[in-house]
């Protein structure tokens, strides 16, 4: 158990030489080998992220307040102080740090299911670019590890190019949650923090935006490749008023990691489920993987397939201040046009077959 903790603790150092001096110090056991031990750290590493993402802003919550009840109130206080101080901070660019970008426990992250970045254009540094991510998945896996980390390389593929993940609003009011998502590069999903990035952060900026939401996430299942798109035209409208080009982003596997109960729509779970959508601004899913000692049991941890990234050729998008309706649908069918032709060009390297077709919802 030392060694297991000492090799996890190199994990969030990035200390990569401690990590494997800690595996090659474990006994020659059959329960204790050091692929089962790589593996044991991956899937801790993928575990950490997705209970971080469900619970740490609660628990920091809880936190600070039951502090405020205790001798440490001060500490609670000082917090709080920062908090307003620093709130404006998510929308104005946030607060990116290159070493947890570059923790060594991405690296295992990304090497669980595993997921690769497939670059198929080059970007150029002189423009600002909106990435519209497909599908959502459940945790969006492959646009984490991808934009929110260096774990698959992107700023040596995409040189000079900053990427910014958009996520839910509500996350960057959390305490300690929104610090942890900003040392990512992750911003929030609405128009003021898109429009600084695009607007009064220089160029060579790409703003990460996942085009389906919460609503498509509730039509994820394995073997199902669609995408809720025709209605979504927000960010069509501000890559032209911003006079940023457009890049089609899809994940082949982000589908398969969980297997999800879609209710029929019309039903009572259903409603709910929409409901609770446009209250909180996520969508309940009912979803498993498997567990966390068997794979052949039930879980929160995602089953072991591949997620790959391939993002797309940009389209160039000029400028205008108001664009006009007739003008955003004519990007926008631009836009989905490129979506497919980059979906039926590499669909049959990554698992699917070739008459398997992309349904735009």
């Amino acid at each position: 158990m030392k060694t297991i903790l000492a090799a996890y603790s190199g994990v969030l150092r990035g200390t990569g030489s401690s990590i494997l001096s800690s595996l090659k110090d474990l006994p020659a056991t059959p329960w204790l080998s050091r692929s089962k031990m790589e593996k044991q750290l991956q899937m801790i590493s993928v575990l950490q992220w997705i209970l971080s993402f469900l619970a740490m802003g609660a628990a920091c919550t809880a936190l600070l307040v039951y502090l405020f009840c205790t001798d440490l109130w001060v500490i609670a206080a000082m917090y709080f102080a920062w908090l307003i101080f620093d709130w404006n901070t998510p929308k104005e660019g946030g607060r990116r740090s290159s070493w947890v970008r570059n923790w060594a426990m991405w690296t295992y992250f990304r090497d669980y299911f595993p997921i690769r970045l497939i670059k198929t254009h080059d970007l150029l540094p002189s423009r600002n670019y909106i990435f519209g991510y497909h599908p959502h998945g459940i945790f969006c896996f492959g646009a984490f590890c991808n934009f929110g980390t260096e774990a698959t390389g992107f700023s040596k593929k995409f040189p000079k190019i900053k990427p910014s993940l958009a996520t839910l609003a509500g996350n960057f009011r959390m305490p300690v949650l929104r610090d942890y998502l900003m040392s990512g590069g992750i911003c929030p999903v609405n128009r003021n923090s898109i429009d600084y990035l695009l607007s009064r952060s220089g160029t060579g900026n790409a703003v990460v935006i996942v085009v389906g939401g919460a609503a498509e996430s509730l039509d994820c299942a394995p073997g199902k490749n669609s995408v809720t798109l025709k209605s979504r035209k927000g960010f069509i409208k501000l890559a032209l008023q911003q006079g940023a080009d457009l890049v089609p982003v899809y994940s082949f596997g982000e589908n398969e990691v969980y297997k999800q109960v879609i209710f029929e729509e019309g039903s009572w779970w259903r409603f709910a489920q929409k409901r609770l959508q446009k209250l909180v601004g996520f969508a309940p899913c009912v979803f498993h993987g498997c567990g966390l000692f068997s794979s052949d049991s039930v879980g929160l941890v995602p089953y072991c397939k591949p997620i790959t990234t391939v993002v797309g050729e940009p389209i160039t998008v000029p400028k205008f201040e108001e664009p006009s309706q007739d003008v955003v649908d004519l990007y926008h069918a631009m836009y989905i046009k490129s979506l497919k032709n980059l979906f039926d060009k590499y669909k049959t390297r990554f698992g699917l077959k070739e008459s398997d077709s992309l349904l735009i919802q």
